[in-house]
Order: C-alpha cells, then sequence, then structure tokens
C-alpha cells in the first residue's frame, strides 16, 4: 500500500479527510466503484519484499525483528477453543 501525502492546499480533499476522522466514510466514484476512508491509530507497516522466491521472502521476514516483535505483542495467551467446537457452536459440521 503507498501512502501519498495530501498538501494543506487541497482544501477539497482536506474537507474529505475531515470528514472521515471523525466516522470514517465509504466513496463512490462515478461508476460506482467504493472504497473504504477511515482514520488509522497506531499503523505500523511492513515492507516484506517483492521477490519471486517465496521461501526468500519468508526467511527476509523472519528477520524483520521490529515486525517479530509486533506479531509477539499480539499473540494471544488466553483461552484456546479447538475447531471442532467452533464448527460445531456455529453448525458448520
Amino acid at each position: 500500500m503507498k501512502t501519498i501525502a495530501v498538501p494543506t492546499r487541497a482544501k477539497t480533499l482536506n474537507d474529505v479527510l475531515k470528514k472521515a476522522r471523525r466516522n470514517g466514510l465509504i466513496l463512490q466514484s462515478a461508476n460506482g466503484n467504493r472504497f473504504v476512508l477511515t482514520p488509522i491509530e497506531n499503523w505500523e507497516g511492513f515492507n516484506v519484499g517483492a521477490g519471486k522466491d517465496f521461501a526468500e521472502e519468508v526467511k527476509l521476514t523472519a528477520q524483520n525483528k521490529k515486525l517479530m516483535t509486533l506479531l509477539a505483542s499480539r499473540r494471544s495467551h488466553g483461552q484456546k477453543i479447538p475447531l471442532a467446537k467452533i464448527k460445531s457452536r456455529f453448525g458448520l459440521d
């Protein structure tokens, strides 16, 4: 995903961003395409590369200490529920 800086002189776009900051927006183009515009707080992006060798990309990604720290912090240490129980609960047997 690419980040684009919006200049302060882009009044119309800044007005739209102001509205999105409050509630988030769904933008619809003239041809009907829809886009979600919502604030992202504490967002961190990680470049995992664009190589054609998947094994090499996995290796390089695993070496990204900042990403691995983030993933470790999000790891759940709570109660585990077996997949069979979830399927049963939702009638997906």
